[in-house]
């Protein structure tokens, strides 16, 4: 039969039908998922059913709208591929044909898999099989090429992340040795940015921030949190950084510390994230931490060694198996843990169950109960003074109560409680009573749990620190409750 408007136009038949397949591979070698698309479209034009196999037989990919080949089919394939090393076989004979074309892909051809198409009922030309070997070819290093870059980006992600977890637990040494393979340099100083926005716009923040850094900012994505983006800018770097990305990227909220230094990068982090929780709710959308909250300074050198004794059992720690966590992960799990509750598990990679045998671990050798408040803020204190001072293993140095019962902690437990009238206090001290679980406090109010709620936000406005998410404040307002004997 011949096609009337080919014939009309003086072309063959067979050009017509060539022409019409190789517009339809090309539509689909443009689209997404390209491979797989043309596979399903080949076993649909032929009739037969459609595989590829790699260079020593195996499976690759089948059609996922369309039957794949017979085991049987595969197998005598695969044969004709391990023995030919030519571009092209045809096996056996009539309908039961089995052709196989290796797709094509210039001096790499040796590597490249091959197309087998089997069981046609029409024996058509070959013009087809060539046509579309040559697309899959390309389409197939492309879509090589993008694995290549996804494991390339996914292993500098983790990079980044490990130099991050190495500075939020003042491993400094580490984190500079591994980011000067990576580049850039860790600044001395730094203010800590959190950005939060819709995942897929994280990509094009951080090419803001590199570009609005020159290249000096140390950015990395969230690894909890999949909206939150965090950034490290050197100050001379970091003028007008966070009005520059609220006005080109629109959902984007901007989290931002004071300057602060390398060794404190997980105090930073704090005070960025509580920065966000006022830039959620202000027109710039943007906010920086402005309140001194830190405790440690107030605490002279009593603070080190007591943090050096409160941590002595851990720090000394030996496992009895080599597989079993030893002081310095067990500190970090620790330190994890506190900053973002359960998404620690997300931090650290690791299953919750294994989180939650190292939380025992750590609540046998400190005589702590981790989820209590009370020993959650002791720990927490501990960390920020070991971190700050890199304590060393000492004998039991006095009490918490001791270290909170002198005139410069209350100085700064009435500073931290100051902008709270008298019914944000009271909410405040049954939140941290009923260890910052929401119903036990709404049941102590006598109120709803949204209406709870509603109150803690408004007490996050007022002091400008998070509350109600991790890496919350709770911790160093209990621990000035416990100063002002409201605990």
């Amino acid at each position: 039969m011949v096609d009337v408007g080919a014939a009309r136009a003086g072309t063959p038949a067979g050009a017509a039908d060539r022409a019409g397949d190789l517009v339809a591979l090309t539509r689909l070698a443009t689209g997404p998922g390209a491979v797989g698309a043309m596979l399903d479209w080949l076993a649909a034009r032929t009739g037969g059913t459609v595989a590829l196999l790699d260079a020593d037989g195996g499976t690759l990919a089948v059609p996922a709208k369309r039957p794949a080949p017979e085991p049987a089919i595969l197998a005598a394939a695969a044969a004709g591929v391990r023995r030919g090393g030519t571009p092209s076989v045809v096996l056996g004979d009539g309908p039961g044909t089995i052709d196989v074309v290796r797709l094509d892909a210039g001096d790499e051809a040796a590597r490249m898999p091959y197309l087998v198409v089997a069981n046609r009922p029409e024996r058509r030309p070959g013009d087809l099989l060539a046509d579309a070997a040559r697309l899959l070819g390309l389409c197939w290093r492309l879509a090589e090429a993008e694995q290549a870059r996804h494991r390339v980006s996914s292993a500098m992600t983790l990079s980044r992340e490990a130099v991050l977890h190495l500075l939020m637990i003042g491993s400094l040494a580490a984190a500079r040795r591994i980011a000067a393979t990576l580049g850039p340099r860790l600044p001395d100083v730094a203010r800590v940015f959190v950005v939060e926005c819709p995942p897929g716009r994280r990509r094009q923040v951080s090419e803001q921030i590199e570009r609005f850094a020159r290249g000096g900012a140390w950015i990395v994505p969230c690894p909890v949190r999949p909206h939150h983006l965090i950034a490290l800018v050197p100050p001379a770097r970091e003028h007008r950084l966070e009005l520059l990305i609220a006005e080109r990227v629109p959902e984007a909220r901007i989290g931002t510390s004071q300057e602060v230094p390398l060794r404190e990068t997980a105090l930073g982090y704090e005070q960025a994230f509580h920065a966000l929780a006022v830039a959620r709710g202000v027109p710039g959308r943007y906010a920086r931490f402005d309140r001194h909250t830190d405790l440690t300074p107030f605490l002279g050198g009593r603070g080190p060694a007591w943090a050096a004794g409160f941590l002595t059992p851990c720090l000394t720690h030996v496992p009895a198996r080599r597989a079993d966590p030893g002081a310095e992960e067990l500190l970090a799990t620790l330190n994890s843990w506190l900053t973002f509750d359960s998404g620690a598990v997300r931090h650290l990679k690791i299953h919750r169950n294994t989180l939650s045998a190292r939380l025992r671990v750590l609540d046998d050798l400190l005589g702590l109960d981790l989820t209590r408040l009370a020993d959650r803020s002791a720990a927490w204190l501990a960390l920020r003074l070991h971190t700050a001072h890199r304590t060393v293993s000492a004998p039991p140095n006095g009490t918490l109560d001791d270290l909170l019962a002198t005139p410069a902690i209350v100085v700064w437990a009435r500073s931290q409680l100051l902008p709270l009238d008298r019914a944000g206090a009271e909410t405040l001290r049954e939140w941290l009573r009923a260890d910052a679980r929401l119903p036990a406090t709404a049941s102590a109010l006598g109120i709803s749990a949204p209406a709870t709620r509603k109150r803690l936000a408004g007490i996050e406005r007022a002091l400008g620190r998070s509350l109600l998410h991790a890496p919350s404040a709770k911790h160093e307002l209990w621990l000035a409750m416990r100063a002002l004997g409201g605990l």
